[in-house]
């Protein structure tokens, strides 16, 4: 099984556990903002906005900036590949998992084929 690093795997999912924070992520992505852009679009104080924001440090997502007084920050997408490795894990379980099932359907499938096609049959001779 993939562990990594469980302690930054934890401040991530934790980090991405929240729809806001997730927001944050998806507007940093298209470039720097500062801390007053990211809490824009939401009804949280400058306050809420800084403690999502710190939570997203600690991830290791964001990297924040001051220059002068105003506050920039930055996506981190390394601890992203982190994330999405530990889940490829799962995901190639799951992929695994529905093939066998459908190796699965498609033999009962088979199986059943030749007496349906027989009650076709007997149904075009009436």
């Amino acid at each position: 099984m993939v562990e990594l690093f469980t302690p930054q795997l934890d401040s991530i999912f934790h980090a991405l556990g929240d729809a806001t924070r997730r927001r944050m992520l998806g507007d940093l992505a298209s470039g720097e903002r500062t801390v007053s852009q990211l809490a824009e679009p939401f009804s949280i104080s400058l306050a809420a906005a800084s403690k999502h924001i710190k939570a997203l440090e600690n991830a290791g997502l964001i990297r924040r900036q001051v220059r002068g007084r105003t506050h920039f920050c930055r996506l981190e997408p390394g601890p992203l590949a982190s994330a999405h490795e530990w889940l490829s894990h799962y995901q190639r379980f799951w992929i695994g998992r529905l093939d066998a099932l459908e190796d699965l359907l498609r033999q009962e499938d088979a199986l059943k084929s030749p007496s349906t096609t027989k009650d076709e049959k007997k149904g075009d001779d009436r």
